[in-house]
């Protein structure tokens, strides 16, 4: 997975190679589709969620230009996968997840895996979690139809956020947004595809 979908692609920060691979794939998807937990494409993870390819996971979490000591939130909890990915390069991590079997089963898998510093929360993730802003980055898996409001006032001064925004089923693209003052700067990353963002929006 490493050397042909990533390293042989683009992905060239050294910390996301070994990030991605030291944490376990297989552990995040279910056992029907276990054979395929390290092919480059989504799997189904249930309630019409899914782990995204590898190669848009180090994408994504490349493009956030992680340091370490940053805090990050994550919009999406899903399996977990993607949050795991960051702990591994941050000591400060949080995650929302909207559906409550996936929040609670996430949940249970990372404390098994010994990701127990991670800081995970049920809720609507359009919302983000106010308790602990401002983050240095905010990482969204999954495609509102606009960026939201209340992330882009979460993040600090200087932090950047990876998101996807488009309408379910159609042209989506991926944007690197980095706040700047009261400054706003978008960065078109390409064309992808995402489950909708579900919530209040």
């Amino acid at each position: 997975m490493i050397e042909r979908h990533l390293r042989g692609r683009d992905i060239r920060d050294e910390d996301v190679l070994a990030a991605m691979a030291k944490v376990p794939r297989h552990e995040f998807v279910p056992a029907e589709v276990l054979e395929e937990a390290y092919a480059d494409r989504p799997l189904p993870i249930g309630y019409g969620q899914t782990i995204s390819q590898p190669y848009i996971v180090a994408l994504m979490t490349e493009l956030l230009r992680l340091r370490r000591g940053d805090k990050v939130l994550e919009i999406g909890t899903g399996s977990g996968y993607q949050a795991a990915i960051l702990a591994e390069l941050t000591d400060e991590v949080y995650t929302v997840e909207i559906i409550p079997a996936l929040a609670a089963a996430a949940q249970e898998r990372l404390r098994r895996l010994g990701y127990a510093r991670i800081q995970a929360r049920q809720g609507d993730g359009y919302l983000g979690w106010e308790e602990h802003a401002p983050y240095d980055a905010i990482i969204v898996t999954a495609a509102p139809d606009h960026i939201p409001p209340p992330l882009v006032r979460q993040l600090r001064d200087g932090g950047r956020m990876v998101i996807p925004v488009g309408p379910a089923g159609g042209h989506q693209t991926l944007w690197r947004i980095t706040k700047a003052g009261h400054e706003v700067r978008r960065e078109d990353m390409g064309g992808v595809v995402f489950v909708p963002l579900t919530g209040r929006h």
